[in-house]
């Protein structure tokens, strides 16, 4: 049984899980790659674990690791004001989206198991044999995001960031050299004063500058919510990143009262 704290990696590591495992290294911590989604009996109950993967590989070790997995509500986007959307949202099945006919951005809540992207019409959405008709989706109108930032959100704050895409194309650049840094800063600032409670502790937040063509407008906007312990850093500095993903994915004897609503076995 190990006595310090490590980091659990899945079979395949992604670039950012790289990353992170470098950080974790400079950190103090233990980085652990496992072969499979089976914990090997040195680390079972070990104190002081963290994890950074994706869902199935976390939800199958997380028990045994003796972790708290925290992620956003399914429907947080839905209740947020239209302030800070732009546009109408809806939590809803995939049962229920197959029967739309009109064009609309689907999206799972968290589970990535559904291509994110605009479906023609309801048709156009993977049949019975691919998802059940009861999969959570949310559906939305469409909007252009001309610009997206990833922020690394810890104790309602932003911790750290990065410009993620531009005008729909993948774009990386670190927060701080952004020309819209005052801005997305402004923005999730208030946004993260009127909301912060109904998110975990450590969160990702993905925001982004709309354009309106119909008014002539732009106006900041949430993209979406997500889990730390699974969300790709970007351009984002990993140290940083990391204080976000350890506190989203660590030791359940170390969770806080406000959290215990956000753990994903609960949910």
């Amino acid at each position: 049984m190990t006595t310090t704290d490590f980091l659990v990696l899945p079979p395949r590591p992604d670039s950012t899980a790289h990353l992170l495992a470098e950080s974790a290294r400079r950190a103090g911590l233990v980085v652990e790659q496992l072969t499979g989604p089976v914990v090997p009996d040195r680390l079972r109950h070990a104190a002081g674990a963290h994890l950074y993967g994706g869902p199935v590989f976390a939800g199958a070790v997380a028990d045994d690791l003796g972790l708290a997995l925290l992620e956003p509500d399914d429907d947080w986007l839905v209740r947020l004001p239209h302030a800070f959307t732009h546009r109408e949202i809806a939590l809803t099945t995939l049962g229920e989206a197959r029967w739309s006919r009109t064009p609309m951005f689907v999206k799972p809540p968290r589970d990535k198991n559904l291509p994110a992207a605009v479906y023609a019409d309801g048709s156009r959405l993977p049949g019975v044999d691919s998802l059940p008709a009861d999969t959570a989706v949310l559906v939305s109108d469409i909007v252009t995001f001309l610009v997206e930032y990833r922020l690394f959100v810890l104790d309602g704050i932003v911790h750290d960031g990065s410009r993620y895409a531009y005008h729909g194309r993948l774009d990386p650049m670190p927060l701080d050299t952004c020309a819209h840094r005052a801005a997305v800063l402004a923005f999730a600032a208030e946004l993260l004063d009127a909301c912060a409670e109904s998110l975990p502790s450590a969160v990702v937040v993905d925001v982004g500058l709309v354009s309106d063509p119909d008014r002539a407008e732009e106006h900041w906007a949430v993209v979406e919510a997500n889990m730390a312990w699974f969300s790709s850093s970007y351009a984002a500095d990993p140290d940083r990143v990391l204080d976000v993903v350890r506190r989203a994915a660590g030791p359940c004897d170390r969770l806080t009262p406000r959290d215990q609503a956000f753990i994903r076995p609960a949910r």
